[in-house]
């Protein structure tokens, strides 16, 4: 071989070398997931959480630490204890009341024994300053209620999603700007309500899947169209979107055949949809009449359906407390009258008894009596 001679090295070899590598990198992946999967569902989480439960009972009182025994151990009630069947009965009601309830402006966050105590299905949290839920949230499986209205919540988390038990969902007058796609999981869901967040503009489109959801509601927020989600809820019964800030109403809401109740006053709508009259089940519209120039003749006629124009409603009560402080005003003047008769004829009995009295003592009959 010349030593001048040049080596052609293919191209090729490039290629292959970072398929290798390509290929290595993926089966690392691979693995790695794997392994998190079998840590997830080994032992180790929950002997964790014993651990951080006894750290902390450690620095517990001993009047509060009976106090968390007694609210766990109607968590771990075994079936072998025997029991009559009125005591069972009784275990059952106290089972389906696991209720948690927090209220104040003195709270800044979850308390701590709340971690261990998953055997809870309600949380009702109101008026306090917490800003985020815990991140223990996916604990608690067997949740069927949470409302958690007039907080400083500012955003639910994804693992909001795992709470797949839920029914009722509560997150109105927070400081949402957005909902997780997550909530979409929560197939059980019936009821939805995110009322007066203010920044809240869009629902995700994963949120078609609650198929189930009877009632939803996100009045008092900043919606310029119904979300898409919205018109796939095929339960819905009930759709409050009062004001926001919507322009006109999309022809395909006849989608929501289950319809009963449709609130959208307070926005800037100047006509109603033909499609309205579709819905078989509709009953009640509720719309601001401020703008409203056009309705389906059908709506209009249609005895079963209650169409509810709020500005009317508002000039008729207005008209009705103006009567009513007219005929206040008039029985008011009417009662002085009554008073000043009432005085006059007593004044002039005191007048004839005067005269009389003077006749019997023989006094001058051209005596002058003044009546004010």
């Amino acid at each position: 071989m010349a030593l001048g001679r040049k080596v052609d090295v293919p191209v090729s070899d490039v290629s292959l070398i970072r398929g290798m590598w390509e290929v290595r990198v993926k089966k690392h992946r691979h693995r790695q997931k794997k392994e998190q999967e079998r840590i997830e569902q080994s032992a180790l989480p929950k002997i964790d959480q014993q651990w951080q439960y006894r750290i902390y009972c450690k620095s517990l009182q001993t009047k509060e630490l009976n106090l968390l025994h007694h609210y766990l151990e109607r968590s771990t009630l075994t079936e072998t204890q025997p029991c009559t069947e009125a005591e069972q009965d009784q275990r059952d009601l106290e089972q389906s009341r696991l209720i948690f309830q927090l209220d104040g402006e003195q709270w800044m966050d979850f308390p701590k024994e709340l971690q261990w105590m998953t055997y809870l299905k309600e949380w009702h949290v109101r008026g306090t300053r917490i800003c985020r839920l815990p991140e223990y949230l996916a604990l608690f499986t067997q949740l069927s209620v949470l409302q958690i209205p007039k907080n400083t919540i500012a955003e639910l988390p994804p693992e909001i999603g795992k709470l797949t038990g839920l029914r009722e969902l509560n997150v109105s007058y927070n400081r949402l700007s957005q909902v997780p796609p997550e909530l979409g999981d929560c197939e059980n869901l019936k009821r939805l309500e995110l009322t007066g967040n203010h920044n809240l503009s869009e629902l995700p489109f994963e949120l078609s899947s609650l198929k189930q959801l009877l009632h939803l509601d996100i009045a008092e927020n900043c919606f310029r169209s119904i979300p898409i989600c919205a018109l796939r809820m095929s339960a819905l019964q009930l759709l409050d979107l009062s004001h926001n800030r919507l322009d006109d109403l999309p022809q395909d809401m006849d989608r929501l055949e289950q319809l009963v109740t449709l609130f959208v006053h307070k926005n800037n709508l100047t006509y109603l949809p033909h499609c309205l009259t579709k819905i078989s089940t509709l009953k009640m519209i509720v719309v601001s009449g401020d703008e409203l120039n056009s309705i389906p003749t059908r709506l209009c006629r249609n005895p079963e359906i209650k169409l509810c124009d709020n500005r009317a409603t508002a000039e008729k009560k207005k008209k009705e407390e103006e009567e009513k402080k007219k005929e206040k005003k008039k029985n008011r003047w009417r009662e002085p009258r009554e008073e000043e008769v009432k005085k006059d004829s007593g004044e002039k009995e005191f007048i004839e008894l005067y005269i009389d009295s003077l006749k019997d003592r023989g006094e001058r009959k051209d005596a002058f009596i003044i009546i004010r």
